[in-house]
This record gives structure tokens, C-alpha cells and sequence, in this order.
């Protein structure tokens, strides 16, 4: 595996890989790696002929500086996973790489549309426009044929496919299924921060999304069936930014049904925390 932490050096490497006929899949992650990341790995490394690794955390998409602060750190185990999977490249740039100017200079503005209003956009303000500004400069270095992500961010895969348009990006997205522990819970880095108890009970958002997904398969009403779906969450001490339904049209717009439709996928999607811990949780499951 190389490792470049230069964009310049890394720039001229994939485009000259490029001439000689490479298609790159490109899988920009925060680091903190688990089996989820590495089947993202896996299926660019099946889609394309390179592939390329990103690890940086980014700090203009954290609107709470303490999260940033505490974002799980583990470098050494991550490379050893990287070449471990068979990853071709790995970008570990440093936050002066990628913001030459600044974090504090004026950055570009992105047209999300009702995707910032809705979910994380409104509980997390100017965090999509943070992951804008670094997937923008990302695909500007690497310049991917395809982009691989996980659907446990469903709504950052939303905003980044409507940020391939918005560049005019060549590059094809690609969304992967969510790796889940054998209790059902989603991979996630944040999953490190979990105490043992807090771990074990972690596994209330699952339950509560699988809930859903059961009862509307039975027929039954989804207004009723998100209450009580709520009231298990809450019972389980999680407080809830939302537990909702939504379908998703082909533009990436987010609906809110008032009953199940069959027209468009349906998601359940959950963000939570459980009561004194400062892990925030996502995810989510079609139903």
C-alpha cells in the first residue's frame, strides 16, 4: 500500500495510474476503522481496478468542538487494516494540507436544499456544508470514477450525491449495505466510546428500528407504531433527536409519509444518545 500525505504527490500518481488505464474507487473515511470500512474497501476493490483510502478528520463538519476533540484516534491499527484488506492507496493528509487557507477562511456555500432542514441537517447546523467543503476538495485530488459509502449515513450519502451534481462530478456513488455487529447494532466508530453497559444497551436502537420495520410489514399503523417505537426508546433511556420514517425520492428528497408507500424505498432513521452519555448514535434500516 502507498501512503501519501501530500495532495500534489498524490495528484500526480493517480493520474498517471489513470493513463496507463486505472479506474479508481475512492472510500474517504474519519478514520477509527472497523469491518464495516473494509467491506466498503472490498467493494471498490471489486468495482475498480485502484483503490484509494482517505483518513481525516475533518473539523468543519463538527458543530460541537468537544465531539471533534474526542473523535476516536487510532492510526497505526487503521494502516494495518488498510493493507490487511488489500487497500492500493492511503491519503493521511494533515488538516494544514487541506486547509491551506484556513479553517476560519470564507468557504464555498452549498445548495442542499431541504436535506440541510430535515434530521441532522436541523440538529447539526453547518455540519452538511462541513462535509461538502472536504468531499469537494477530496474528489478534486483523487478524482474517483466511483465513491463508495456506507448507508448507515444515509443522509450524508443524500447530501453527497446531491454535491456530485452541484460540482458537475463525474463520479458515480456508490451506497453500501450497513455492517451491523452479531446484536444488530450498526459499526460505527463512535461504538468505541460506549462503556460496557452503555454498549450492551445500545442495541434499544436496533430494536426499535426493527420494530418498525415489522410492524408496517404486518399492515399496521405507522403513526401508532412510531410511538410505541419511541416510548420502547425512551423506556430503554435513549434521548431521542428524532425517530422518524421517511421515503426517499429519486431526486434525494426526504418525505415524511403519514402511512407506508410502495412507490419509493422507506427508511426507519434514528439519532439518539443514551441518558448522561455524550455517544451520539445513528441509524437506520428500509424497510
Amino acid at each position: 500500500m502507498y501512503l501519501f500525505k501530500q495532495k500534489d504527490e498524490l495528484r500526480q500518481y493517480l493520474h498517471t495510474a489513470k493513463q496507463q488505464g486505472a479506474t479508481i474507487g475512492f472510500v474517504p473515511t474519519m478514520g477509527a476503522l472497523h469491518e464495516g470500512h473494509l467491506s466498503l474497501i472490498h467493494t471498490a476493490k471489486a468495482q475498480s481496478s485502484l483503490t484509494v483510502c482517505s483518513i481525516f478528520v475533518n473539523p468543519t463538519q463538527f458543530n460541537d468542538p468537544a465531539d471533534f476533540e474526542k473523535y476516536p484516534i487510532t492510526i497505526e491499527k487503521d494502516i494495518q487494516m488498510l493493507i490487511a484488506g488489500g487497500t492500493d492507496v492511503l491519503f493521511l493528509p494533515a488538516v494544514a494540507e487541506m486547509y491551506p487557507e484556513g479553517l476560519s477562511a470564507p468557504a464555498p456555500h452549498y445548495d442542499f436544499g431541504a436535506l440541510e432542514t430535515v434530521l441532522e441537517g436541523a440538529h447539526r447546523p453547518g455540519h452538511f456544508q462541513g462535509v461538502g467543503r472536504i468531499v469537494h476538495k477530496l474528489l478534486d485530488i483523487v478524482q474517483p470514477h466511483k465513491l463508495f459509502m456506507g448507508q448507515k449515513d444515509l443522509q450524508q450519502c443524500l447530501v453527497v450525491t446531491r454535491l456530485l451534481q452541484l460540482i458537475d462530478s463525474p463520479a458515480e456513488m456508490v451506497i453500501c449495505p450497513t455492517l451491523r455487529e452479531p446484536d444488530g447494532l450498526a459499526m460505527s466508530s463512535r461504538n468505541m466510546r460506549l462503556g460496557p453497559d452503555e454498549r450492551k444497551n445500545a442495541v434499544a436502537l436496533y430494536q426499535a428500528l426493527s420494530y418498525i420495520k415489522n410492524g408496517l410489514a404486518k399492515g399496521g399503523s405507522l403513526p401508532d407504531i412510531l410511538a410505541a417505537a419511541r416510548l420502547q426508546l425512551q423506556s430503554s433511556k435513549f434521548e431521542m433527536d428524532y425517530l422518524d420514517v421517511i421515503a426517499v425520492k429519486d431526486d434525494g428528497i426526504i418525505q415524511f409519509p403519514e402511512q407506508a408507500v410502495t412507490n419509493l424505498p422507506m427508511y426507519a432513521i434514528v439519532a439518539a444518545r443514551m441518558e448522561g452519555s455524550p455517544v451520539r448514535l445513528i441509524d437506520n434500516l428500509q424497510m
